[in-house]
């Protein structure tokens, strides 16, 4: 018996070595391929968007006399020298409305999106004097497509416009205390985040709101932003608001986009987690065939080890041609079949169809399965283990173990 169950060990540790080897293959055939492919993706459709605030600033000169040293004599330069004066701005109203479209490159699929972005500025002069003020707005990315660009003043839209290395300036002739709206809007296209920034630093943020609308119901915020003061659900997303009076942070405003499931990274999880499959189903039925005094020898746990390992293999492969559900479903029914075909010849068709089938469809389909429900898939594990030492715990608890490990008598003695 000893020897039985070292063999079947051997057996089990080199099927595992087989199956890091394999997840390992595919996680390195994914990651090659999402670094060419997501780098293609941002050339045709766009990357990740982070929308800056506009910075409002009004300038000041004076001269200044430079000391200068040339040729051994001392000389007095008169230079002007202009500061820039940073404002805040008097208040911000914006509406975004971003609507998700999966785009698939290759056998990945990338969350893309389309936006449309829509801000009203409240640009003051709170000085007491008539200010030439310079209102900068920067778009989030250089190498983009901005549609239906619209630039209005005071309800006027503004058609000359000026861009140059991404930016639009624009001058504010403001009387003391005067505040004047500015208006922009585009629609334009990104890759898997969206971004409303305030500055790299600590800002002052006044009278400031941001509407969100998805047409997605799994809405996640990227680290370091600021959650809504406000959200809905409506018909086939969300709503969400960012509304502060008066704020300081270094804070952003961030949604990252779902994910949809890439069989290459799926696929690799679930290899690497077979071990666990194959120990559990391996255990039970080695219980299994001792209770009922079923003899079975290492070489069929070979056998059933390279049936399971099938399924990993079948599904790597044949995932870069069909859907990942499609896939999974043909490799669960021909892993199936050369067990249960296998063990009918070896134990009879009773036991091959019951407890070796139904068996190997809890411990290799339905466990492979849970790995379609992210953030799910530990606890379904968690509780097939207890569910399968429960069994085995009420199948061996009249069992003689000392006779199950009794070494056999020898004729003669």
């Amino acid at each position: 018996m000893v020897g039985r169950i070292i063999s079947i060990v051997f057996i089990y540790i080199c099927t595992s070595i087989a199956w890091v080897i394999l997840g390992g293959t595919v996680n390195w055939r994914s990651t090659q391929q999402d670094k060419e492919l997501k780098e293609a993706v941002g050339q045709l459709w766009g990357t990740t968007q982070r929308q800056e605030a506009p910075e409002v600033y009004y300038q000041t000169s004076k001269e200044v006399k430079v000391k200068t040293i040339e040729g051994g004599q001392t000389a007095y330069e008169t230079k002007t020298e202009t500061t820039n004066h940073y404002l805040t701005l008097a208040g911000s109203n914006i509406d975004a409305d971003i609507k998700l479209e999966y785009r698939q490159k290759g056998l990945l699929w990338y969350s893309t999106y389309r936006v449309k972005f829509t801000a009203k500025y409240q640009v003051a002069n709170p000085t007491d004097e008539a200010r030439e003020v310079f209102f900068e707005f920067r778009f989030p990315v250089q190498k983009a497509v901005y549609d239906n660009f619209r630039f209005a003043v005071a309800g006027k839209e503004i058609n000359n416009i000026n861009v140059s290395g991404g930016l639009v300036r624009r001058t504010l002739k403001l009387n003391p205390n005067q505040a004047e709206e500015v208006e922009v809007s585009y629609q334009s296209q990104g890759l898997d985040e969206w971004w409303y920034g305030f500055g790299e630093d600590v800002n002052q943020i006044k009278n400031f709101s941001l509407t969100m609308h998805t047409d997605f119901n799994q809405i996640d915020f990227p680290e370091n932003s600021i959650s809504p003061t406000e959200k809905q659900k409506s018909n086939n997303g969300w709503t969400m608001l960012w509304k502060y009076n008066n704020l300081l942070s270094g804070i952003q405003i961030g949604m990252v986009m779902p994910k949809k499931l890439n069989p290459g990274p799926w696929v690799s999880q679930v290899t690497y987690a077979a071990p666990v499959s194959l120990f559990l189903f391996f255990f039970l039925l080695f219980i299994l065939t001792t209770v009922k005094n079923i003899r079975i020898h290492p070489m069929n746990f070979f056998f059933i080890g390279a049936a399971f390992f099938s399924f990993h293999l079948l599904l790597a492969y044949l995932v870069d041609h069909v859907s990942i559900h499609v896939s999974f479903l043909i490799c669960s029914a021909v892993s199936i079949f050369l067990v249960v075909s296998y063990m009918k010849l070896v134990t009879g068709s009773k036991f091959a169809f019951l407890e070796t089938g139904i068996s190997q469809f809890v411990y290799l389909v339905l466990f492979s399965y849970t790995f379609f429900f992210k953030g799910h898939t530990g606890l379904a594990i968690t509780i097939l283990c207890i569910i399968t030492l429960f069994l085995v715990m009420q199948f061996t608890g009249r069992l003689d173990w000392d006779k199950v490990f009794a070494r056999p008598k020898k004729t003669g003695e």
